[in-house]
């Protein structure tokens, strides 16, 4: 790197030697260093799973989206998941039930995220800064009843707890796919998306969601699930939402709206 412009009286003897213990520093420059220490610390973000698998638990296409767009803005990622048995194992090969077989979702949100996660009942607002919650049938089946109880449905009482401590702490909480039944039950008169409120040919396949979610309480927007409008921000709940696989449509159009959640959620942390 060319000399730094430092003043003539600092060019003593030591001069020097001062001169590259501060390109070593900062090897841009002085406004480097000086613009290194006003930075501030990245947002530290909680990522609840449930499960491993698209219809029994966390998809995983939305999971990856999720982790590598916090990790693209320089968040600092925790994995939480309840520790309790899955509704049930489905063989997704068949897409039918495994009636023999039991599966603990903590052991199989480790699959995502690599082994290292955490019970959700140790997940607190003071060592986070926001919470994302991706999708999968393992919200409506694990995290929730929504799966079967539909509007009547209940929210596991850690996953509960979480959101409204969230909420009451005024941190941003992400939410994409079918998890945002979650805050709809939860938080009263929270503003989230599933896309459309009609199936349009097949397009949105689970466009019913949204009548529920009505009827929950929660205010439904209209969303696409492309990088146009990929999201809604829930400016005074702090609750960012978007379609992903509530819309059959291409996997990087997913990608892209899961990329403007996590943009929105990071934003709203301030960091």
């Amino acid at each position: 790197p060319p000399p730094l412009p430092l003043p003539s009286a600092m060019l003593t003897s030591r001069g020097p030697a001062l001169c590259t213990a501060l390109r070593r520093a900062a090897p841009g420059g002085l406004a480097a260093f000086h613009s290194s220490a006003r930075r501030c610390r990245a947002a530290r973000v909680a990522v609840v799973l449930s499960g491993c698998g698209v219809y029994d638990g966390t998809e995983i296409h939305e999971a990856s989206a999720v982790l590598v767009h916090l990790s693209r803005g320089g968040a600092e990622v925790q994995m939480y998941a309840p520790d309790v048995p899955q509704m049930h194992v489905i063989d997704h090969s068949k897409g039918q039930p495994a009636e023999a077989e039991s599966r603990n979702v903590l052991v199989e949100s480790a699959r995502i995220a690599r082994g290292k996660i955490t019970s959700l009942a140790k997940l607190t607002t003071a060592d986070h800064d926001a919470v994302i919650f991706p999708g999968g049938f393992g919200a409506a089946k694990n995290l929730s009843t929504f799966a079967v109880d539909g509007k009547d449905c209940k929210v596991n009482r850690e996953v509960e707890r979480v959101l409204k401590d969230f909420h009451k702490a005024g941190k941003p909480i992400g939410l994409c796919c079918i998890s945002p039944v979650l805050a709809a039950k939860v938080l009263s008169g929270a503003e989230v998306t599933v896309g459309h409120e009609e199936e349009e040919g097949g397009k949105w396949p689970y466009a019913g969601t949204a009548g529920a979610i009505k009827e929950l309480g929660a205010k439904h927007c209209v969303k696409e699930v492309t990088i146009s409008f990929p999201a809604h921000v829930d400016t005074k709940n702090k609750v960012v939402t978007t379609p992903a696989f509530m819309c059959e449509t291409a996997l990087h159009h997913i990608f892209d709206g899961i990329g403007a959640m996590v943009k929105n959620v990071l934003k709203l942390t301030g960091k």
